[in-house]
């Protein structure tokens, strides 16, 4: 994204992988790099010009020839191929904001989505506030800032946190 403020901002790159419940990886989908002017990139913030400019995005941008309604048709198709309407959550980290640009920008696949988000950012923030000893060991983040990277990324660290912190109880003992 461009920034974070969805009423000026504009969606740089989208991807999607589809994972079961265990988190094992089912479908890689598309991974695509949509054309905005040169106006929009030029207005980026401090933070997305430095970062996007180092990672390549910026000059990708420029140069692709992927629409935004482009994007929306290809991610929508491959989501429809493995998800029934209203069944997959967007999971992710701080994906809320991810979640109302895809609300502006590519409304026919958030409608297509659950309702629900699975927020790794606030497992982690819960981590850190009630087991510091393993937030310290979490998986350090490479923080390359794609799409695509960032997805896995995001599936590791919520695998480290599933094992490390929801241990599965003694059902007999709770009763």
């Amino acid at each position: 994204m461009t920034g974070l403020d969805v009423l000026t901002c504009h969606i740089l790159e989208v991807a999607c992988l589809i994972t079961d419940p265990q988190l094992n990886v089912l479908a890689q989908g598309p991974d695509l790099i949509i054309n905005q002017p040169d106006h929009i990139l030029d207005n980026m913030n401090t933070w997305c010009v430095e970062h996007h400019g180092q990672s390549g995005l910026t000059d990708a941008c420029r140069k692709s020839k992927t629409s935004l309604q482009d994007a929306e048709r290809s991610l929508m198709g491959f989501i429809k191929t493995y998800i029934p309407k209203g069944k997959c959550c967007i999971a992710g980290n701080s994906v809320y904001t991810d979640r109302l640009f895809l609300q502006r920008y590519m409304p026919l696949v958030d409608s297509h989505l659950h309702y629900r988000i699975v927020d790794v950012s606030t497992v982690k923030e819960l981590c850190r506030r009630w087991n510091p000893q393993i937030y310290d060991q979490a998986p350090k983040k490479v923080l390359k800032h794609r799409a695509l990277d960032d997805i896995r990324e995001s599936i590791e660290e919520l695998r480290y946190y599933r094992s490390a912190m929801f241990i599965k109880p003694d059902i007999e003992h709770l009763r």
